[in-house]
């Protein structure tokens, strides 16, 4: 039976994650920051579901706690770096220096480390598989996504070069690449709590949801061990990469 971490795992796609790969008869390592949230999906999900405080921003605690892991959730074999967020979406000069700081350390350096962490023990046994949650943002820039898109950029590019560093190694690396999901608590994070806000930006649109992800994910992992899927970009029929803009009379 596989073992699988997922961060993020408390809400949104990390959840729909655990409960698709369980369902699925993987063992689950679930992470996030609130213990209660996944305490309650422990309840839920049953004892091949291991719940784990974890902040992936937080270097040295990330150590510590993948030493301290049970025997039975040993060795990791599929990583999912699905820990992220977006904060604000001020344009650059206007925006909050520490969302953009928190940004970077959740969405690159926390994924970064675990990765680190984890990757020596998959080449020693030449086996894993890497999944990174990207964005379409890391591809298409839209206004006051600035640090956020850069940091999924980030995200795309180091899933790229992760497969070519690991090229001969029998591990796989994928960047999923989403684009407008509801149902997550990601706008409302986004605009720090204003929920009013958060669901405008999904009113009248049939968008993405964290069950099509988990669905993804699950395809995934099921797929031949000699099969890679580099990236994989989905968005809802709704949406599409806009058009290039132009300012007149500038």
């Amino acid at each position: 039976m596989n073992i699988v971490l997922v961060t993020g795992a408390s809400s949104g796609f990390g959840q729909a994650i655990c409960r698709k790969l369980i369902a699925d008869g993987y063992k689950v390592i679930g992470a996030a920051r609130r213990l209660d949230k996944l305490q309650k999906l422990a309840q839920e999900l049953g004892a091949n579901f291991l719940p784990l405080t974890l902040d992936v921003s937080k270097k040295d605690s990330v150590e510590t706690i993948l030493l301290q892991l049970p025997k039975e959730f040993q060795p990791i074999d599929i990583l999912i770096n699905n820990a992220g967020l977006a904060l604000g979406l001020e344009p650059a000069y206007e925006a909050d220096y520490n969302d953009w700081q928190t940004m970077i350390e959740t969405n690159v350096i926390g994924l970064v480390h675990l990765t680190h962490q984890i990757l020596p023990g998959m080449v020693e046994r030449n086996s894993g598989y890497i999944i990174n949650l990207g964005s379409v943002a890391g591809t298409y820039p839209y206004k006051g996504g600035n640090v956020y898109g850069a940091s999924k950029a980030f995200v795309k590019q180091f899933s790229a070069n992760l497969r070519t560093d690991l090229l001969g190694k029998k591990i796989r690396v994928t960047n999923i690449e989403p684009g407008l999901c509801g149902g997550t608590e990601f706008s409302n994070v986004r605009f720090h709590g204003n929920a009013e806000q958060a669901a405008e930006v999904y009113k009248d649109v049939d968008f993405i949801t964290p069950e099509d992800i988990a669905n993804t994910v699950s395809w995934l992992v099921n797929t031949p061990s000699h099969f890679n899927v580099n990236s994989i970009e989905i968005m809802p029929v709704a949406q599409a990469s806009a058009g290039l803009a132009v300012s007149k009379g500038v």
